[in-house]
Protein backbone atom coordinates (compact mmCIF):
# COMPACT_ATOMS: atom_id res chain seq x y z
CA UNK A 1 0.00 0.00 0.00
CA UNK A 2 1.49 3.64 -0.85
CA UNK A 3 2.38 5.36 1.72
CA UNK A 4 0.27 8.20 1.24
CA UNK A 5 -3.03 6.28 1.00
CA UNK A 6 -2.04 4.53 4.21
CA UNK A 7 -1.45 7.80 6.19
CA UNK A 8 -4.92 9.01 4.41
CA UNK A 9 -6.73 6.01 5.89
CA UNK A 10 -4.82 6.44 9.33
CA UNK A 11 -6.73 9.33 9.39
CA UNK A 12 -10.11 8.89 8.42
CA UNK A 13 -10.57 5.46 10.89
CA UNK A 14 -10.23 5.59 14.04
CA UNK A 15 -8.69 2.85 15.96
CA UNK A 16 -9.70 2.46 19.24
CA UNK A 17 -7.03 -0.31 21.29
CA UNK A 18 -9.79 -0.92 23.87
CA UNK A 19 -12.40 -2.94 21.88
CA UNK A 20 -10.08 -3.78 18.99
CA UNK A 21 -12.55 -2.27 16.42
CA UNK A 22 -12.43 0.57 13.78
CA UNK A 23 -15.09 3.23 14.55
CA UNK A 24 -15.67 5.31 11.06
CA UNK A 25 -16.40 9.03 11.37
CA UNK A 26 -19.99 8.66 11.35
CA UNK A 27 -19.72 6.48 14.75
CA UNK A 28 -17.20 8.79 16.59
CA UNK A 29 -20.18 10.70 17.62
CA UNK A 30 -21.06 7.94 19.92
CA UNK A 31 -17.61 6.12 21.37
CA UNK A 32 -17.06 9.99 22.70
CA UNK A 33 -18.06 10.28 26.26
CA UNK A 34 -16.30 13.88 26.65
CA UNK A 35 -17.09 17.15 25.96
CA UNK A 36 -15.61 20.32 24.75
CA UNK A 37 -15.97 22.99 27.25
CA UNK A 38 -13.59 26.18 28.40
CA UNK A 39 -11.50 26.46 31.32
CA UNK A 40 -10.37 30.32 31.82
CA UNK A 41 -11.12 30.58 28.37
CA UNK A 42 -9.41 28.15 26.27
CA UNK A 43 -11.10 25.74 25.08
CA UNK A 44 -10.54 21.58 26.48
CA UNK A 45 -11.77 18.43 26.03
CA UNK A 46 -13.09 17.17 28.82
CA UNK A 47 -13.58 13.66 30.68
CA UNK A 48 -15.61 13.46 33.76
CA UNK A 49 -15.81 10.34 35.38
CA UNK A 50 -19.64 8.62 35.73
CA UNK A 51 -18.73 7.19 39.10
CA UNK A 52 -17.59 9.22 42.28
CA UNK A 53 -14.38 10.92 42.21
CA UNK A 54 -12.17 13.02 44.22
CA UNK A 55 -12.92 16.49 42.75
CA UNK A 56 -10.23 18.25 44.34
CA UNK A 57 -8.05 15.78 41.92
CA UNK A 58 -7.58 16.87 38.19
CA UNK A 59 -5.52 15.22 35.26
CA UNK A 60 -4.13 17.77 32.97
CA UNK A 61 -3.23 15.81 29.32
CA UNK A 62 -1.20 17.50 26.93
CA UNK A 63 -1.77 15.66 23.71
CA UNK A 64 0.27 15.19 21.04
CA UNK A 65 1.12 17.68 18.33
CA UNK A 66 -2.50 16.68 16.23
CA UNK A 67 -4.12 18.42 19.49
CA UNK A 68 -7.56 17.61 20.91
CA UNK A 69 -9.80 17.62 17.93
CA UNK A 70 -7.50 14.51 16.88
CA UNK A 71 -10.02 11.50 17.57
CA UNK A 72 -7.09 9.42 19.45
CA UNK A 73 -6.30 12.03 21.90
CA UNK A 74 -10.19 12.46 22.83
CA UNK A 75 -10.04 8.57 23.45
CA UNK A 76 -7.32 8.83 25.57
CA UNK A 77 -9.05 11.70 27.70
CA UNK A 78 -12.19 9.42 28.23
CA UNK A 79 -10.14 6.57 29.01
CA UNK A 80 -8.46 8.14 31.90
CA UNK A 81 -11.78 9.53 32.81
CA UNK A 82 -13.28 6.27 32.62
CA UNK A 83 -10.85 4.98 35.15
CA UNK A 84 -11.98 7.51 37.82
CA UNK A 85 -9.58 10.29 36.92
CA UNK A 86 -11.46 13.91 36.05
CA UNK A 87 -9.35 14.67 32.76
CA UNK A 88 -9.01 17.87 31.13
CA UNK A 89 -7.19 18.53 27.56
CA UNK A 90 -6.32 21.78 26.91
CA UNK A 91 -5.87 23.28 23.70
CA UNK A 92 -2.63 24.66 24.48
CA UNK A 93 -1.75 24.69 20.39
CA UNK A 94 -4.09 27.72 20.34
CA UNK A 95 -6.20 26.00 17.35
CA UNK A 96 -2.74 25.20 15.57
CA UNK A 97 -2.09 21.48 15.79
CA UNK A 98 -0.29 20.11 13.13
CA UNK A 99 -2.08 19.13 9.98
CA UNK A 100 -3.31 15.79 9.11
CA UNK A 101 -0.51 15.56 6.37
CA UNK A 102 2.08 15.35 8.83
CA UNK A 103 1.20 12.04 9.93
CA UNK A 104 4.75 9.67 9.33
CA UNK A 105 5.54 12.41 6.95
CA UNK A 106 9.46 13.00 6.50
CA UNK A 107 8.67 15.98 4.78
CA UNK A 108 6.82 17.92 7.45
CA UNK A 109 9.30 20.68 8.77
CA UNK A 110 8.65 19.58 12.45
CA UNK A 111 10.93 22.22 13.68
CA UNK A 112 9.02 24.88 11.82
CA UNK A 113 6.00 23.97 13.31
CA UNK A 114 7.60 23.70 16.90
CA UNK A 115 9.02 27.25 16.65
CA UNK A 116 5.83 28.40 16.67
CA UNK A 117 4.36 26.23 19.57
CA UNK A 118 7.26 27.15 22.11
CA UNK A 119 6.44 27.36 25.77
CA UNK A 120 6.42 31.30 25.70
CA UNK A 121 3.36 30.63 23.56
CA UNK A 122 1.77 27.28 25.17
CA UNK A 123 2.55 27.75 28.76
CA UNK A 124 -0.04 30.91 29.20
CA UNK A 125 -2.53 28.75 28.21
CA UNK A 126 -1.92 25.82 30.26
CA UNK A 127 -1.92 28.54 32.80
CA UNK A 128 -5.45 30.05 32.41
CA UNK A 129 -6.25 26.31 32.74
CA UNK A 130 -4.71 25.02 36.07
CA UNK A 131 -5.86 28.47 37.20
CA UNK A 132 -9.97 27.72 36.28
CA UNK A 133 -9.44 24.41 38.00
CA UNK A 134 -8.35 26.16 41.14
CA UNK A 135 -10.79 28.55 41.08
CA UNK A 136 -12.93 25.33 41.00
CA UNK A 137 -11.33 23.67 44.08
CA UNK A 138 -8.94 21.50 42.61
CA UNK A 139 -6.08 21.71 44.72
CA UNK A 140 -3.70 18.53 43.27
CA UNK A 141 -2.92 18.20 40.11
CA UNK A 142 -1.29 15.38 37.48
CA UNK A 143 -0.20 15.56 34.26
CA UNK A 144 0.19 13.06 31.24
CA UNK A 145 1.99 14.29 28.35
CA UNK A 146 2.03 12.79 24.83
CA UNK A 147 4.79 15.27 22.89
CA UNK A 148 5.63 18.97 24.51
CA UNK A 149 6.11 20.37 27.63
CA UNK A 150 4.72 17.99 30.46
CA UNK A 151 8.14 17.79 32.38
CA UNK A 152 8.06 21.84 32.68
CA UNK A 153 5.33 21.57 35.23
CA UNK A 154 6.96 18.88 36.66
CA UNK A 155 9.82 21.78 37.14
CA UNK A 156 7.87 24.37 38.49
CA UNK A 157 6.62 22.52 41.01
CA UNK A 158 2.78 22.30 39.66
CA UNK A 159 2.05 18.78 39.02
CA UNK A 160 1.98 15.98 42.01
CA UNK A 161 2.48 13.43 39.47
CA UNK A 162 4.29 13.54 36.20
CA UNK A 163 3.59 10.88 33.35
CA UNK A 164 5.70 11.35 30.07
CA UNK A 165 5.36 9.11 26.70
CA UNK A 166 7.68 9.60 24.11
CA UNK A 167 8.30 13.31 24.42
CA UNK A 168 9.99 16.14 21.90
CA UNK A 169 12.54 18.53 22.25
CA UNK A 170 14.38 17.26 25.34
CA UNK A 171 17.24 18.12 26.53
CA UNK A 172 18.82 15.32 29.04
CA UNK A 173 19.41 17.25 32.59
CA UNK A 174 21.97 16.98 34.35
CA UNK A 175 19.96 17.52 37.38
CA UNK A 176 16.45 17.18 37.66
CA UNK A 177 13.79 19.07 40.33
CA UNK A 178 10.62 18.49 41.20
CA UNK A 179 8.63 16.82 43.52
CA UNK A 180 6.16 14.93 41.39
CA UNK A 181 6.84 10.56 40.74
CA UNK A 182 7.97 10.58 36.88
CA UNK A 183 6.76 7.58 34.65
CA UNK A 184 8.53 7.33 31.79
CA UNK A 185 6.77 5.56 28.65
CA UNK A 186 9.25 4.77 25.82
CA UNK A 187 9.86 2.90 22.50
CA UNK A 188 13.19 1.14 21.41
CA UNK A 189 12.51 2.40 18.06
CA UNK A 190 11.32 6.08 19.05
CA UNK A 191 14.32 8.94 16.91
CA UNK A 192 13.33 11.88 18.88
CA UNK A 193 14.99 9.76 22.28
CA UNK A 194 17.12 6.41 21.33
CA UNK A 195 17.49 3.86 23.81
CA UNK A 196 20.92 5.18 24.65
CA UNK A 197 19.75 8.66 25.86
CA UNK A 198 16.87 6.99 27.30
CA UNK A 199 19.50 5.32 29.54
CA UNK A 200 21.72 8.18 30.17
CA UNK A 201 18.30 10.17 31.38
CA UNK A 202 17.96 6.17 33.29
CA UNK A 203 21.51 7.34 34.96
CA UNK A 204 20.60 10.40 36.27
CA UNK A 205 17.16 9.77 37.47
CA UNK A 206 16.84 5.96 38.54
CA UNK A 207 18.30 3.99 41.28
CA UNK A 208 16.55 6.31 43.85
CA UNK A 209 18.63 9.58 42.21
CA UNK A 210 15.35 11.17 42.03
CA UNK A 211 13.82 10.44 45.38
CA UNK A 212 9.86 10.93 44.62
CA UNK A 213 10.22 8.22 42.05
CA UNK A 214 11.31 7.13 38.60
CA UNK A 215 10.01 4.33 36.03
CA UNK A 216 10.91 3.94 32.67
CA UNK A 217 9.66 1.44 30.32
CA UNK A 218 10.96 0.62 26.84
CA UNK A 219 8.29 -1.15 24.63
CA UNK A 220 9.33 -3.22 21.83
CA UNK A 221 8.76 -2.58 18.44
CA UNK A 222 7.04 0.77 19.03
CA UNK A 223 8.51 3.97 17.40
CA UNK A 224 7.65 7.76 18.67
CA UNK A 225 3.83 8.67 19.28
CA UNK A 226 2.59 4.99 19.65
CA UNK A 227 1.06 5.58 22.91
CA UNK A 228 -1.44 7.65 20.54
CA UNK A 229 -0.86 7.13 17.27
CA UNK A 230 0.56 3.08 17.23
CA UNK A 231 -0.56 1.10 14.49
CA UNK A 232 -3.49 -1.13 15.97
CA UNK A 233 -2.60 -3.67 13.20
CA UNK A 234 0.72 -4.54 14.25
CA UNK A 235 1.01 -5.96 18.18
CA UNK A 236 4.02 -4.80 19.54
CA UNK A 237 2.25 -1.58 19.03
CA UNK A 238 -0.63 -2.79 19.99
CA UNK A 239 0.78 -4.06 23.35
CA UNK A 240 2.95 -0.96 23.85
CA UNK A 241 -0.10 1.53 23.35
CA UNK A 242 -2.21 -0.41 25.73
CA UNK A 243 0.66 -1.55 28.34
CA UNK A 244 1.49 2.46 28.21
CA UNK A 245 -2.20 3.37 29.35
CA UNK A 246 -2.10 0.80 31.56
CA UNK A 247 1.04 1.76 33.24
CA UNK A 248 -0.18 5.10 33.84
CA UNK A 249 -2.91 4.33 35.77
CA UNK A 250 -1.24 2.07 37.95
CA UNK A 251 1.45 5.12 38.32
CA UNK A 252 -1.84 7.33 39.28
CA UNK A 253 -3.54 4.85 41.59
CA UNK A 254 0.15 4.52 43.54
CA UNK A 255 0.80 8.60 43.98
CA UNK A 256 -2.46 10.09 42.89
Amino acid sequence: MAAGIKEQQAMTFLVDYRLGHRFGPPQLATVLKGKTEALGGVPCYVGTPTAEYDQKKALILLTDIFGVTFPNNKLLVDDFAGKGYRTIAPDYLNGDPAPPYAWNNTEFNVGAWTRNHTPEVTRPLINKVIQALKDEGVTSFAVTGYCLYAIDLACDQIVDVLIVAHPSQVVVPTTFQGKAPFLFEMGNEDVEIPVPQQEEIDGILGGGKYAPGYKRDCWPGCPHGFAVRGDMLNAEQFAGKAGSFNNSIAWLELYF
